[in-house]
């Protein structure tokens, strides 16, 4: 009879089969009221999953993210349940759990409106207070797509064939309604809780595929308690104003257009703002000792071949034939061109650690249902550089960038940073005593920062180990920004060679490093993370200088050459309208300072000064406004 081991060591003996709840029980009463779901020697299991033998057990609450995933898959079900009783004939595809909520695809003729969400939330609560019960079954394959088919639900005998043919078909029902679903789910409807919010309404293709049909996508939000709903509803509220596509129509930074998708039309005062980034990664970089290159944007198919990217990511890449009958592609990365530039002449072991650099343009394809603002695009400039170095060298070269990544997150307002490390997947490259060499820096790298991490066992790139820096803004969304990865693989592949001390060829090891990833995206990032009020340093436009009437044009001209010369980035607003009118439109363009003269500035040789978001006024000279600024002006290095 089984023998039960749980996550503290202990084991508890039963003399018959046992469900999840006979454990719960013999735990303690009040985790039986709280349970949701188990795992059965690491597998997720409804709690009434029948238990003949001996295993592992961990039972999950909302508490727990398996927990509340658990919770937002059984709502979604009852989400699907409550349309199809209010709009009978609508048809079902696909409603997972996703990070934050849930959604489902449906297909209906008639699309769902705002008031249709609200009745759907009603019946939802309605059916959740009939504590419905959940139960599983198991059908045969072909039975399941004839029973769909006479439905005409077409969706679900698709589901049905990608099945594995080695998987049951598992049929969940809710109360009499019921759904094709691997599960695992809660034990009745009740235990779900009130919790959620049906939040909108979008348009998906049928498995991503714009040659299918349309479906209508209900996205929804569920959590374990009142107050996790209320939270995040309020950082939703509060992510809506700083939507850095807002901000940047506001902002006068950059715009899309349907000629090009994905790519950024920058205006003067967004192209000033990617600029500043660029000259303060560039001036850090310098002084840790990298060198800065540029790599052609196109490049031959043979050495995409050769680099393995052609298999692994060919369709993502943008490719021509030229009238030579030859296939180019834009480059998706950096990487091949810049082992190019370490293979002219030859290198030794003397030149190693040799640290390349590169803000290199790339294309990738991505659908067009992705594509979000600066966030995700198709063209974007990457930070990237690559760091050649011995076996030997991993490690402290991996110290040496984990600590510059935080250092410049610190130094852009990002106090908070988690750490994510992948160790070696199954299938890799290279020999074990190398990848050995290289987790164990990369572990020590990240052990020195003292910082939270975690550990995702498995998830490594075939060619090695690597970190995930990832950021924490200022409503606390979290950012996957920076990496940091070692390659065993590409450096051998492209040719790449050091004269060894003994006089022999080696294979340098190669690192790919990034801070900002995606200068396009770190922008939308940073954007959102200050609400477009960005420090004074990067800010695009730092102060506009407004006289109250055209008989101060002259003074206000004065300031502005003065305070241009000092390398403060300044507008002078000149247009016939009233002082109120002025304020209020820099404001809502975020400039930090307004310069503002009458008489009496005239008189006294001076500027009043009025901050961003300050009704408070500080009359200066305008040499210690200079002297100020220009030092507030300066990048940290």
């Amino acid at each position: 009879m089984p023998n039960i081991k749980l996550p503290d060591g202990k084991e508890i003996n039963f003399d018959k089969p046992i469900t999840g709840l006979d454990i719960a029980e013999k735990i303690s009463k009040s985790l039986l009221k709280q349970a949701l779901i188990m795992s059965v020697d690491g597998e997720l299991k409804d709690l009434y999953f029948p238990i003949k033998k001996d295993c592992s057990i961990k039972i999950f609450t909302a508490k727990d993210p398996e927990g509340l995933e658990a919770i937002r898959h059984d709502t979604t079900h009852i989400m699907a349940m409550a349309v199809q009783e209010l709009f009978p004939g609508t048809k079902l595809a696909i409603g997972p759990a996703i990070k934050d909520g849930f959604y489902y695809d449906f297909s209906r003729e008639e699309p769902f409106t705002p008031k249709d969400l609200e009745k759907i939330e009603i019946k939802m609560k309605e059916i959740i207070e009939k504590d419905e019960k959940t139960r599983r079954e198991v059908w045969e394959r072909e039975e399941t797509k004839k029973h769909y088919s006479k439905l005409g639900e077409k969706y679900k005998v698709e589901l049905v064939d990608m099945i594995p043919e080695n998987n049951e078909v598992s049929i969940y029902y809710h109360g009499d309604w019921y759904d094709l679903c691997r599960g695992p789910h809660l034990l009745s409807t009740g235990r779900i809780g009130k919790y959620f919010k049906l939040t909108k309404v979008a348009g998906a293709y049928w498995r991503g595929d714009s040659n299918n049909e349309m479906l209508q996508r209900i996205y929804g939000t569920g959590w374990a308690s009142q107050k996790d709903l209320d939270n995040y509803l309020k950082r939703i509220e509060e992510a809506e104003k700083r939507d850095h596509r807002k901000l940047g129509k506001e902002m006068d930074l950059f715009h899309f257009r349907e000629e090009s998708p994905g790519s950024v039309f920058w205006h003067e005062k967004g192209w000033s703002l990617f600029q500043k980034l660029v000259n303060y990664m560039r001036a850090k970089q310098k002084v840790a000792g990298y060198k800065e290159i540029n790599t052609p944007e196109i490049l031959d198919r043979s050495l995409w071949e050769k680099s393995g990217h052609w298999d692994k990511f060919g369709e993502h890449m943008y490719t021509s034939e030229t009238p030579d009958e030859k296939i180019f592609a834009i480059k998706p990365m950096n990487c091949p061109g810049c082992v190019q530039v370490f293979n002219q002449g030859l290198k030794s072991y003397r030149d190693l650690p040799l640290k390349m650099s590169e803000f290199g343009k790339v294309h990738r394809y991505e659908p067009s249902g992705a594509l979000h603002g600066l966030l995700r695009v198709r063209a974007f400039t990457q930070d990237d550089a690559h760091i050649f170095c011995t076996e030997d060298q991993i490690t402290q070269e991996s110290l040496t960038v984990t600590n510059l990544i935080l250092e410049i997150y610190k130094e852009l307002g990002f106090e908070k940073v988690l750490l994510k490390y992948s160790d070696r997947p199954e299938v890799r490259v290279g020999e074990d005593s190398v990848w050995d060499k290289a987790e164990d820096a990369l572990l020590k790298a990240i052990k020195e920062t003292k910082l939270e991490y975690s550990i995702n066992k498995g998830e490594g790139a075939f060619y090695g180990p690597k970190i995930e820096f990832v950021l924490r803004d200022a409503i606390g969304r979290d950012w996957q920004c920076g990496t940091l990865q070692v390659d065993l693989n590409l450096p051998n592949r492209l040719g790449a060679t050091f004269v060894d001390k003994d006089g022999t060829k080696k294979v340098p090891v190669m690192l790919h490093r990034a801070l900002f990833g995606s200068l396009e995206r770190f922008i939308g990032i940073l954007i959102e993370h200050y609400a477009g009020k960005l420090p004074f340093w990067i800010s695009p436009l730092q102060a506009v200088i407004i006289p109250i009437s055209d008989e101060f044009d002259d003074y206000a001209k004065k300031i502005f050459k003065l305070v241009s010369s000092s390398g403060i980035n300044c507008e002078i607003d000149l247009k016939n309208h009233n002082l109120n009118y002025k304020i209020r439109e820099h404001s809502l363009s975020k400039v930090p300072l307004l310069l503002i003269c009458g008489k009496k500035e005239v008189d006294s040789d001076t500027i009043t000064i009025r901050q961003l978001d300050s009704k408070k006024q500080e009359n200066m000279k305008v040499e210690d406004f200079i002297k100020n600024y220009s030092f507030l002006n300066k990048a940290p290095l």
